[in-house]
């Protein structure tokens, strides 16, 4: 099995969007994840959560728009099969929202 870090992206970050929803809307979207979840099955192996606000580290004092919003560790045979499973994901409720998927590679000599 193939392991990838699957990230979202988002206009906005995950703590605006969870202040903007009703509590209807937010349990709407939860449910939406534990259905994904569940049709993913052995595929999630960390569903991971929202984040917040995120900086960058430099030597040099800088500052990041980052539009990651959340992320979730995944598994599958190869990179189609996740593309395929990814295909009708919750995330994309939102207009404006990606997904970014990026394969762990074998540390060299492990």
């Amino acid at each position: 099995m193939k392991k990838f870090m699957v990230l979202y992206t988002s206009s906005s970050n995950a703590s605006e969007q969870m202040a903007k929803a009703t509590p209807e809307q937010a349990k709407a979207g939860m449910e939406a994840w534990m259905a994904f979840a569940k049709k993913a099955g052995s595929a999630v192996i960390d569903l991971g959560s929202p984040l917040g606000n995120g900086w960058k580290q430099t030597p040099a004092p800088a500052t990041v728009d980052t539009r990651v919003s959340g992320f979730s560790i995944m598994q599958a045979e190869s990179a189609d099969k996740l593309k395929a499973l990814l295909k009708e994901h919750p995330h994309f409720m939102m207009p404006g929202n990606a997904i970014e998927v990026l394969e762990y590679l074998p540390l060299p000599g492990m």
